[in-house]
């Protein structure tokens, strides 16, 4: 956030240079103010990314102007940190209420300020984020919506679609409003590969309940056409259409009465080689279908068809977004967080501890003398000790708490809500959960046993302003509890 643009508006000319001078150290672009309508200019030529907002000031109360600026569109998602000599019980409630998303008392506590300041900046890239992929959103539906605008029913179909719905959850709404826009009683989406000889119905309008239901093409010489041509195929009545000359003898023999009389099949193309087909029937109570029809369905389906696509490539790029988030987030052989991710959830710990008067401790474990394991019996062996070790973490860890492989044999746990002396104890926890484990080496083998050494450290504490402050206290310890003999917790 070194390039964040932040607005202070100040009427103390010694609290206007104080701020100013801490935050742009801290290499922040900063623009200092000291009146309410000099404040607007100032928001009029370029919207901040944060604003500091005194509340008494000569030309205007911040509480006026605060109100004033909530109340431009422009300016609604700009995040507001008050300050203020004013009581905190009176001057924050009311703060808050008309929009601002924190408060500061004056003197401020310089750390206390910067965490703030970093806080709402970050919430503030979120909901930016947040409002960007809201925008991207609605502009995609409108532009699907006016695709649709040539056929009402069409538009009946996007609207429903337009969800957070699954490829399958699409097929089975897709028959129905298909069906329903076309006035047909059976209505399917069948998916094929080239070449097979089999299908699968992957949702059927007459038979809601039907699901991956496998077909044999030769039974149905209409999906057979269409996969085959990649065209449409209009059959007006089955008993006297040409495709039908070899299957009307199937049914001669077995005595099967088909109740089908005429037989739309549009084909599709869903992803990588696979191919579907809309089939549209009506029953020999109701009208032949005709030419009028065929075009009037094969709007439908191209409709039909554009959701599912983009659904698709919805659901593949979310996969695809969280498996790399999750790599990037996990050590790929315990499967623990990695030293990046544990970082991030450190950095807000800290900072929700300095808001709401809390602690929290950070645990660094080393397995002691795992070089000779790796060195005795291989380091497929090694890996093994090491994704046991893990599991014992996830079994001892509450759910609050977070377990992070540090590098080698090195690991980490953070501990959220927790003193000296709870961190002392769950430390010594874990330390006896590895001495008392047998890691097995290998089958008929006699087991491994190892010992744990366990630095620990609690913020907040004197010194430590960082997580990488939080980070060197912790391996302080932990060198200590090494140099003592190991197999022990130091704090």
């Amino acid at each position: 956030m070194a390039t964040s643009r932040i607005l202070v508006a100040d009427d103390d000319l010694a609290v206007l240079e104080s701020v100013t001078w801490l935050l742009k150290e801290n290499g922040y672009d900063v623009v200092p103010t000291n009146g309410g309508e000099q404040c607007l200019e100032h928001l009029e030529r370029r919207t901040p990314d944060l604003l500091l907002l005194d509340i008494l000031m000569p030309d205007t109360d911040g509480y006026t102007l605060l109100e004033r600026i909530k109340a431009e569109e422009r300016w609604r998602d700009l995040p507001v940190l008050m300050l203020s000599a004013q009581p905190p019980e009176d001057a924050s409630v009311r703060s808050l209420g008309l929009g601002a998303s924190d408060f500061i008392r004056k003197p401020y506590r310089p750390k206390e300020l910067l965490a703030r300041v970093q806080a709402q900046l970050r919430q503030g890239a979120v909901l930016r984020a947040t409002r960007l992929a809201l925008l991207r959103s609605e502009e995609a539906l409108v532009r699907a919506q006016h695709d649709a605008d040539s056929r009402r029913k069409l538009v009946d179909i996007l609207h429903e679609v337009t969800g957070d719905l699954s490829v399958s959850e699409l097929f089975h709404l897709l028959v129905r409003r298909a069906a329903r826009a076309l006035g047909v009683s059976h209505c399917s989406v069948v998916l094929a590969r080239s070449g097979e000889a089999t299908a699968v119905v992957a949702a059927a309008y007459e038979n809601p309940t039907l699901h991956q239901m496998v077909i044999q093409l030769d039974r149905y010489p209409e999906l057979r056409a269409a996969l085959d041509s990649g065209q449409p195929v209009l059959v007006e009545d089955i008993d006297t259409h040409p495709l039908y000359v070899g299957v009307r003898q199937v049914w001669g023999i077995e005595g099967i009465e088909v109740p089908i009389r005429s037989v739309i099949a549009l084909p599709f193309s869903v992803d990588r080689g696979q191919y579907g087909v809309f089939l549209v029937r009506r029953t020999r109570d109701q009208e032949c279908f005709g030419t009028a029809d065929l075009e009037f369905a094969q709007a439908v389906i191209n409709a039909a068809v554009a959701v599912i696509q983009r659904a698709q490539i919805v659901e593949s790029t979310m996969a695809d977004n969280a498996r790399l988030e999750q790599l990037a987030q996990t050590d790929p052989l315990t499967q623990l967080f990695n030293r990046r991710a544990l970082t991030e959830r450190m950095t807000a710990e800290m900072e929700r501890a300095l808001r709401y008067d809390s602690t929290m401790a950070l645990l660094m474990i080393d397995l002691d003398h795992f070089k000779r394991v790796n060195d005795t019996f291989g380091h497929l062996v090694g890996d093994d000790v090491l994704r046991d070790v893990a599991q014992l973490l996830g079994n001892t860890i509450r759910g609050s708490d977070i377990a992070a492989r540090y590098g080698g044999e090195e690991f980490l746990v953070l501990l959220p809500e927790t003193d000296d002396s709870g961190a002392e104890l769950f430390a010594e926890r874990i330390r006896a959960a590895v001495h008392d484990y047998e890691f097995a080496r290998a089958e008929g083998a006699p087991s491994l046993r190892l010992t744990a050494s366990i630095g620990v450290a609690v913020f907040p504490a004197a010194r430590i302003e960082s997580v990488e402050d939080l980070f060197t206290r912790a391996d302080t310890a932990l060198y200590r509890a090494k140099a003592d003999g190991r197999n022990r917790v130091r704090l």
